[in-house]
């Protein structure tokens, strides 16, 4: 399928995963500071050339738990939610450290669902990220982990930021939305387990066939997993926009995806 449309669209949400931020080799996590300069520039040089521009970034509790030198998840939600008020901050200053070596100013959204569900709040939120994106910032925005509580999901939790990347790429009327993972796209069939997998490079409707295709969650410090990015990319086509999956790996596949090439899973109604 020709690409070349992509190069048309301006709004665009960016979703990234803690596995695309941090190292997780040897049992260890810290911060994987290339991956965010990388991340930084791509996004920086896509704003330079016109495109605008929002960041759906995860990894707080990872961010949390990395420096306080855990290797691994506590069990209890208050301490999880001690470990995003820890990292949310440290990940932003590092987000902003790098966005202004590239001279590109950022802004920290938090948001909980209970904001999205109500009609005054959703128009507040609405108007304060159309007024960002007017003024060039890129708005960074990230569940608020440490006030929704699991308990109240319904109330206060998106549950996921593949689901709220879609969730914000419906309130700023994005053209697309692109989810950087730590897989290419979606298979026929899970790659670790199949050598024959084949990636899928065109999906246009989400059927029971494609949902069957979808895995579990990822790693350890991952919430989100296949089936989550599949229920975003429902939203995505819901609201007759277009969704990319794609590796995380190197960010500057970006630049190849709004060049027309075709990289990772596209997720658009073949009227579109």
């Amino acid at each position: 399928m020709v690409r070349s449309f992509m190069k048309d669209f301006k709004r665009i949400v960016i979703k990234v995963g803690t596995n695309s931020i941090m190292n997780t080799e040897d049992g260890k996590m810290e911060v994987n500071f290339r991956q965010l300069d990388r991340l930084a520039f791509a996004i920086s040089t896509l704003q330079q050339e016109g495109k605008e521009v929002v960041l759906v970034s995860s990894g707080a509790v990872g961010v949390g738990a990395a420096s306080l030198g855990m290797d691994a998840y506590p069990d209890e939600l208050v301490e999880k939610q001690a470990l995003a008020a820890i990292g949310q901050g440290i990940l932003m200053g590092h987000y902003g450290r790098f966005f202004d070596h590239y001279n590109q100013v950022v802004a920290q959204v938090l948001l909980t669902r209970d904001v999205i569900d109500f009609p005054t709040s959703l128009e507040n939120v609405e108007r304060s990220m159309e007024s960002l994106i007017n003024k060039g910032v890129v708005p960074i925005i990230n569940e608020n982990d440490t006030v929704a509580v699991e308990e109240l999901d319904h109330l206060t939790k998106f549950g996921d930021n593949d689901t709220l990347s879609a969730i914000v790429a419906s309130i700023v009327k994005a053209d697309v939305l692109v989810i950087l993972s730590d897989v290419e796209g979606l298979y026929d069939k899970n790659p670790h387990e199949y050598e024959d997998a084949q990636l899928l490079s065109y999906i246009p409707e989400i059927t029971d066939q494609v949902i069957a295709m979808a895995g579990g969650k990822g790693s350890e410090f991952a919430m989100g997993g296949m089936a989550t990015k599949l229920s975003a990319a429902k939203i995505m086509l819901d609201h007759d926009a277009a969704m990319v999956i794609t590796d995380a790996s190197e960010p500057t596949v970006l630049f190849r995806i709004f060049d027309g090439d075709q990289v990772g899973t596209l997720f658009m109604k073949e009227d579109n």
